[in-house]
C-alpha cells in the first residue's frame, strides 16, 4: 500500500500568549529557554543547540524518565525577526544522532494579538512521511503541539 505524501493534512494550531511578540520569538531560538518547553507529553528537554541563521541547524535532544527517546533535528530555512521562523524539521528517534527520519515543514508566525499579548499560528506540513512510516505517531502530532504550546505560554509567562 502506498500512501500519498501530499494528501495527509497539515497540522494548524492557533494560540493567543500573553507575552510580547519578541519574548515568544527568542523562546524559539533561545537553546535555554527551548529546553523548558519544547518536548511534548511527559518528555523533557535535555539538549538545544540553534545556528540562528538561515541554513543553520536547530537540534533538540529528549528524554522520558531519563531514558533517551530521541527528539527533532531540523534546519533553519528562514528567519523574519519577531514575525516568522521556517524549519525543515525532522522527527529522529533515540538511536539516530546521525539525522532526521522524517522530514516536513514547520512554520511559526507571531503577530500582535489585539489588546496586548502575541498570536501566534502554527503550521506543521507535509507529515506524509511519517504518516506511512508511524501512522500511530502522526495521528498525535496535533495533540504534541497542543502540549507544547502549553507549555511555551508558561515559560514566556
Amino acid at each position: 500500500m502506498t500512501t500519498d505524501l501530499a494528501a495527509f493534512p497539515a497540522v494548524r494550531r492557533e494560540r493567543v500568549l500573553s507575552a510580547p511578540v519578541h519574548a515568544v520569538y527568542r523562546a524559539w531560538l533561545d537553546p535555554a529557554i527551548l529546553q523548558r518547553w519544547l518536548a511534548p507529553g511527559s518528555l523533557e528537554g535535555v539538549r538545544a543547540e540553534v545556528d540562528e541563521r538561515a541554513g543553520g541547524r536547530y537540534l533538540i535532544r529528549q528524554t522520558d524518565s531519563d531514558q533517551p527517546v530521541g527528539g527533532f533535528d531540523a534546519q533553519l530555512l528562514e528567519l523574519v525577526p519577531d514575525r516568522r521562523i521556517v524549519w525543515r524539521w525532522g522527527f529522529i528517534g533515540p538511536d539516530r544522532d546521525a539525522g532526521p527520519v522524517f522530514d516536513s515543514l514547520l512554520t511559526v508566525t507571531l503577530d500582535e494579538a489585539p489588546g496586548g499579548g502575541t498570536r501566534l499560528t502554527l503550521v506543521h506540513e507535509r507529515l506524509g512521511a511519517l504518516a506511512a512510516a508511524l501512522p500511530q505517531v502522526a495521528d498525535q502530532v496535533g495533540a504534541g503541539w497542543d502540549g507544547v504550546l502549553d507549555r511555551l505560554a508558561e515559560a514566556v509567562r
